[in-house]
């Protein structure tokens, strides 16, 4: 039996249930699990709303290592940008590649998990969005760096959703440019189903 576990902050969490851990919640980890039901895999969920990767570093003993996972799958990063806009709190692009190297380095050393990478994305809606790609660029060229450097698999979620929300609007996506609607969940899965196969 494979195991897959999901780390992330509020896009991977998606009102999941903490005191059940077979929930998923509502959102991609929920359809990525429905889309390989019939293959021998449990999907674990370990999304924390509101996460920055220092509080995934916090608690990576209990929601990764102990868990034994076969592949990891981390999406981190959007709230390290967002509240450096809604409460000034600064996290430079330094600060958040170690930690995130920490991370890495611990699931690497400590478990025999294939590592996915998915990187952290923003809509370009409402329009002070568009003021967070200075803060978040950076990140993600970060993420992009440790997944050469860890070899995992990288997922790169910013440009594809950003692809399709000119496609179809923004808020087809996201209605806040960060949370996806029911149709975003829907295509990050299928993204991630893509790039993992």
């Amino acid at each position: 039996m494979k195991k897959l576990l999901f780390l992330g902050d509020s896009v991977t969490d998606a009102g999941r249930d903490f005191e059940n851990d077979r929930e998923l919640g509502h959102g991609y980890v929920k359809m990525i699990a429905e889309q390989l039901g019939k293959e021998d895999v449990t999907v674990i969920n370990r999304g924390v709303s509101a996460n920055r990767v220092a509080d995934l570093h916090r608690r990576i003993e209990a929601d990764a290592l102990s868990l034994a996972p076969d592949v990891v799958t981390i999406m981190i990063g959007i709230n390290d940008t967002w509240f450096s806009f809604s409460r000034w709190e600064d996290t430079s692009v330094t600060a958040f590649k170690e930690v995130y190297r920490v991370i890495l380095s611990r699931i690497k050393e400590e478990t025999n998990a294939e590592l996915v990478l998915m990187e952290p994305f923003v809509l370009p809606y409402p329009e002070d969005r568009k003021e967070w790609r200075g803060d978040l660029d950076p990140k993600i060229g970060a993420v992009r760096e440790l997944a050469a450097e860890f070899g995992a698999t990288l997922i790169p979620l910013d440009g594809l959703m950003n692809a399709l929300a000119i496609k179809h609007g923004p808020t087809y996506l996201a209605e806040d440019g960060v949370h996806p609607t029911k149709a975003g969940h829907e295509r990050i899965a299928s993204i991630w189903l893509e790039f993992t196969k």
